[in-house]
């Protein structure tokens, strides 16, 4: 992933301003319904994923998934 760690520093969740992990690949939201080697950014207080698309944090509340469906789709990849 390209996300440098600057900028992971400084990204933080926008509903709650906690800090974010960055997880490894999964699936994420796209026009298929999936965009295969995902990458996402972790909210542990929110226990939601931000999904990472081309090297692109997707920080929109209404585009995280719940970490559990995250976790199913990338057993699915």
């Amino acid at each position: 992933m390209a996300l440098n760690q600057e900028l992971l520093s400084i990204l933080a969740c926008p509903r709650c301003r906690g800090d974010l992990a960055l997880l490894p690949e999964g699936l994420g939201p796209g026009v298929d319904g999936g965009v295969e080697g995902c990458e996402g950014l972790y909210c542990p207080a929110c226990d939601v994923v931000y999904p990472v698309v081309e090297d692109i944090p997707v920080m929109l509340i209404e585009e995280a998934l719940p970490k559990e469906k995250w976790d199913e789709t990338r057993k699915q990849a």
